[in-house]
């Protein structure tokens, strides 16, 4: 039976292919199910905020509460009706119409490595274990899945996270393609976008040498790995062929070298989201999407943070003689009260809102109850997560907490459902099959939010 040349690409992306032994049939159906759905959104900006802001003192609020629990911060109305966030979130509030809040995050990973995996891959850990070590058994990252099933045809990469790798100790899962293979891997740069002098190595090529004799020079690799017949019987020998080929396919294109020239954006623009790390890169998230890349994931840091002010992440245990709301409302609030609202009007502007989805979270939220050192700790059972543009509803809110935004009262969300949200959107079937290490098939998502989508 002849395959028509877009059913062979499609096929080619889910499972791996007649390696594992799938019958045609079985395949076509894969690719049918990974592709049936139209798109809402061309591209998602992951905007991950390691370390767990507090669902209490952003995004839902519960001014009645006991002292003991609500905020030392005043709830403020937004544009969008009915909808209240953090008083230190002034700009954030005036464009809430453009968001939809699902207040009922859950899980229970209580560990940020376990929480962090779950949150970067839509896949409960094996254990709740601070110990959690990556591993190729464990499930790749969004941008991962995404450049499998549906890869950029437009010379641009699929994903792109950086400018950290995030860690606890050890490297969190789920930041790159795990058992997918190198080849999926995001484009990870670690480069500061605040530097003065930002640009990727990568995107350069060594003094003296052109592009003609780097084109040489491959054909001269591909030779060698033909006769030692390398790409015959090696897995990982092929993903890093194709990865080779796609640095070089990157080095050689002006496509791409200018979507990462944050030299090309106005002083204006810059300043507007901040000169700092993460708002430089919300700034290169817009540039990246804008430029056809599908997946951008933006972590807000490489620590978990939380003991000082100006560096870290959203970990506001108040250990060591800190307090939370001496950090929070110096650093982590007003960066966010800058870069959200930079990038959801920059992406307005352009025309680009409507099919980019921007989602806002962390790995969990905080406890309820403010601790023996005025601050809050890790709380997996009831969070928020912000989504924007994209296809999703407007000034909208799903799931209602309870009275202390401790437990979902209505409509629980696990992460799970979450990723099949955003693969929907992507025009990705949720329920579609890839294939681990072993040849297991694993369901991509969950239950879509049929709800938050417009």
């Amino acid at each position: 039976m002849r395959i028509p040349p877009m059913d062979r690409r499609s096929v080619l992306r889910v499972g791996g292919a007649g390696m594992l032994g799938l019958t045609l049939p079985n395949l076509m159906r894969a690719a049918e199910r990974a592709t049936s759905i139209k798109p809402r959104a061309k591209s998602v900006i992951f905007l991950f905020q390691w370390g767990g802001p507090s669902q209490l003192d952003t995004f839902d609020m519960k001014p009645d509460a006991p002292e003991s629990v609500r905020s030392p911060y005043r709830p403020i109305s937004s544009s969008a009706d009915g909808i209240q966030v953090c008083e230190l979130l002034p700009e954030t509030a005036k464009r809430m119409h453009h968001a939809t809040l699902i207040r009922t995050m859950t899980h229970t990973m209580k560990n940020h490595a376990s929480a962090g995996y779950y949150a970067l891959s839509g896949h409960e850990p094996p254990s709740d274990d601070q110990r959690l070590r990556d591993s190729l058994d464990l499930y790749p990252a969004y941008g991962s899945v995404v450049d499998h099933l549906s890869p950029n045809q437009n010379g641009m990469p699929t994903s792109v996270a950086y400018p950290h790798v995030i860690r606890d100790g050890s490297i969190v899962p789920a930041q790159h393609a795990s058992f997918l293979g190198k080849r999926h891997d995001p484009l990870l740069f670690l480069e500061d976008p605040n530097d003065r002098d930002f640009k990727l190595p990568e995107l350069s090529l060594p003094r003296g040498l052109s592009v003609d004799r780097l084109h040489r020079r491959r054909e001269m690799q591909k030779l060698v790995d033909a006769q030692t017949r390398l790409l015959d019987y090696s897995d990982q020998a092929r993903g890093f062929d194709d990865y080779y080929e796609r640095a070089i396919s990157m080095l050689t294109s002006d496509r791409v070298r200018k979507a990462f020239d944050l030299s090309a954006e106005k002083e204006s623009v810059r300043d507007r989201y901040g000169r700092t790390t993460y708002g430089q890169s919300c700034l290169m998230a817009r540039r990246l999407v804008e430029s056809g890349v599908k997946f951008v994931t933006v972590y807000f840091s490489a620590s978990i943070g939380g003991r000082r002010v100006n560096d870290g992440g959203w970990d506001t245990h108040g250990f060591d003689n800190t307090r939370m709301y001496e950090i929070v409302n110096k650093y982590q609030l007003p960066i966010t009260d800058q870069t959200l609202p930079a990038l959801l009007d920059d992406l307005e502007e352009r025309g680009l809102l409507d099919e980019t989805l921007v989602v806002w979270m962390g790995e969990f939220g905080r406890t309820p109850q403010i601790n023996k050192n005025l601050s809050r700790d890790h709380w997996p059972q009831c969070y928020t997560a912000l989504l924007a543009g994209g296809g999703v509803k407007k000034g909208y809110v799903y799931g209602k907490s309870d009275e202390h935004a401790s437990r979902p009262a209505e409509h629980p969300v696990k992460p799970e459902d979450l990723a099949a949200t955003i693969y929907q959107l992507l025009g990705i079937d949720p329920a579609t099959e890839i294939y681990d290490r072993n040849n297991r098939p694993l369901i991509i998502g969950g239950n879509t939010l049929h709800d938050v989508i417009a």
